[in-house]
């Protein structure tokens, strides 16, 4: 039981650390925190409300983030996408994570 445990803790630590680039991946167009729930799940990242709603609020106070209120067929739903200097925070994470990717594909390789 000890290492299923471990085991949930760190990869919950991978997941914290991955959460921010795949969220900014999906707000490259307009996207409702709904719709980006199920764009993230649909791509292999599920993500809790309690987590993506306070993540947005957080990258919106940091200026990487617009949003917006529109009110079209249903309840009023606030937009949010990537301004300019979240595209370009977007681009460097996405570079820092294809480095990182390809040294631990390196570190890991058996051969």
């Amino acid at each position: 039981m000890a290492e299923a445990d471990a085991f949930a803790k760190l990869e919950l630590e991978l997941r914290r650390g991955v959460v921010v680039l795949a969220t900014l991946s999906q707000l490259r167009t307009p996207r409702y925190g709904y719709e980006l729930r199920q764009a993230l799940a649909e791509r292999g990242m599920p993500i809790e409300e309690g987590t993506l709603y306070p993540l947005l609020r957080r990258l919106e106070t940091q200026g990487v983030l617009s949003s917006e209120w529109k009110i079209e067929e249903g309840p009023p739903r606030r937009y949010y996408a990537l301004n300019a200097d979240g595209l370009a925070l977007l681009e460097k994470l996405t570079g820092a994570w294809r480095g990182m990717n390809g040294a631990m594909d390196r570190l890991l390789d058996k051969g």
